[in-house]
């Protein structure tokens, strides 16, 4: 069973990976799950304390998603397919976004730590991208920008795909244009 401030988590983290930092409250979260708003402070004393709480739960969790994707010993085509495939699955979501995808929306009025901390999760990223690129054998002055260009398309494509929509009762294909952007690129980069 989950812990308060696992649930509060949670509930923080779907609101944000929707609504976007400025578009919830702890009201929110304390109306969905049925606490005190002083429950909610008593573990994250303010909204910013929640958000680094929330990035670091999220590098943590790409972290381990990382590690299976190396783990399942593709080529370098293949990992950087499975990483957009952490994105698809996060759009799978209900529509869901990268969380420091929808952090680096709201940047301009993000408290400096949350901003920090974003970009450490970029960071991460732009590392991974870089080094399996490299095993690809793409020249060295190039994995970095390569790397740049391949995560602002997926976050993109994340963008692109809510603002598509689907009708109800439609086949879930809006995962596909993350697939389908990565597979491009992949191919343009390697």
């Amino acid at each position: 069973m989950a812990t308060t401030a696992e649930r509060i988590l949670d509930s923080a983290q779907a609101l944000v990976q929707v609504r976007g930092y400025n578009g919830f409250s702890y009201a929110d979260i304390s109306a969905e799950l049925s606490i005190t708003k002083p429950s909610i402070h008593h573990y994250f004393p303010t909204k910013a304390a929640l958000a680094e709480a929330l990035i670091a739960r999220y590098r943590e969790q790409f972290a381990a998603a990382l590690k299976e994707v190396d783990d399942n010993a593709g080529g370098a085509r293949q990992r950087l397919v499975d990483y957009a495939g952490l994105y698809a699955a996060t759009f799978a979501q209900g529509g869901r976004i990268c969380l420091c995808g929808v952090f680096a929306v709201d940047a301009e009025s993000l408290p400096a730590q949350v901003r920090r901390a974003t970009n450490a999760f970029f960071d991460d990223q732009r590392r991974w991208v870089a080094g399996v690129l490299a095993e690809a054998g793409v020249p060295a002055a190039r994995t970095g920008e390569a790397a740049q260009a391949y995560l602002a398309a997926l976050e993109g494509a994340l963008l692109l795909a809510r603002a598509h929509g689907r009708p109800e009762g439609t086949a879930a294909t809006d995962h596909d244009v993350v697939r389908s952007v990565a597979a491009t690129l992949v191919d343009a980069l390697l």
